[in-house]
């Protein structure tokens, strides 16, 4: 059962979609209030308004590492930022049916998306991942607020969660088992990305060498070029089959996309331990 029917964010009103583990003193069956900037929530208009006069936030508490135009991307960390952190999942299990972290923040870290819009920056969406993965997961969990669902966004925090991935030398894949939208957003994404990569395809890449260019698991790389009839198993080995024409015709039938521009991203991986300058 719904706890909370609808909330007041910002300039949105949104109806929820599932249940969310609110303060019951708070989820009262009514709509709650919820600050865009800080997420705090209230189940009373007085109390919102109160707090609306008084915050000067107008961003999310982390580093802007990404900004394009009117579009934003924030690196929040669940350690400082615990909080806003557990705000922000208790806000995403209102839209998301099998999202179950919601007080545990500290091992992730969450990239936040805003769109600025007279005085601040306005949330659109955001994904998380864990500061360390042994299954080389590069994404946890990733929400677009209903208002700007079906506008681009979800690819848009896709893609840049590879080129985070990318700009630390590695490969990654979402966090499984993926929703049945997710799994029809990333086939999306994994096609554009890995079609668009062999348009320059020269017949001695390997599908490891796919995987290093584009940041995308071996295993994703397999899957979605069998989709695409790509490849295929030739005595006992895996080849793929490349027709430049067929390439060119794949990408003129797909919509392009809206990726994150490398060129605009600047985050940088921390320093290893093992980059640290020895002991003098």
């Amino acid at each position: 059962m719904k706890n909370v029917p609808r909330i007041q964010l910002g300039r949105w009103s949104i109806d929820a979609w599932y249940y969310s583990p609110y303060p019951e003193d708070i989820a009262t069956g009514g709509p709650l209030y919820i600050c865009e900037y800080t997420l705090k929530y209230m189940n009373s208009a007085a109390a919102w308004a109160r707090h609306r006069k008084t915050n000067t936030a107008r961003a999310p508490p982390g580093e802007q590492i990404y900004s394009d135009g009117s579009v934003s991307l924030w690196e929040v960390d669940g350690v400082h930022q615990e909080l806003y952190c557990q705000n922000l999942c208790l806000l995403s299990k209102l839209f998301l049916d099998h999202k179950t972290l919601y007080f545990d923040v500290k091992p992730f870290l969450f990239y936040i998306l805003t769109e600025h819009k007279g005085s601040g920056h306005e949330l659109i969406g955001y994904f998380s991942k864990e500061k360390h993965s042994d299954l080389d997961y590069n994404l946890a969990c990733i929400l677009t607020l209903p208002p700007y669902q079906r506008c681009g966004y979800g690819k848009l925090l896709i893609s840049c969660s590879y080129e985070l991935t990318k700009r630390e030398k590695k490969v990654g894949s979402p966090e499984k088992p993926i929703s049945d939208l997710g799994k029809i957003s990333y086939r999306s994404y994994w096609t554009f990305v890995l079609l668009s990569a062999l348009q320059s395809y020269d017949g001695q890449w390997t599908i490891a060498d796919l995987s290093a260019m584009t940041g995308i698991k071996v295993e994703d790389v397999i899957s979605t070029l069998q989709a695409l009839e790509l490849i295929k198993h030739w005595k006992g080995q895996t080849v793929v089959v490349i027709s430049n024409a067929a390439v060119a015709d794949a990408l003129a039938k797909l919509r392009v996309p809206r990726l994150c521009d490398n060129s605009k991203l600047t985050w940088q991986p921390p320093p290893s331990q093992f980059d640290a300058a020895p002991p003098t």
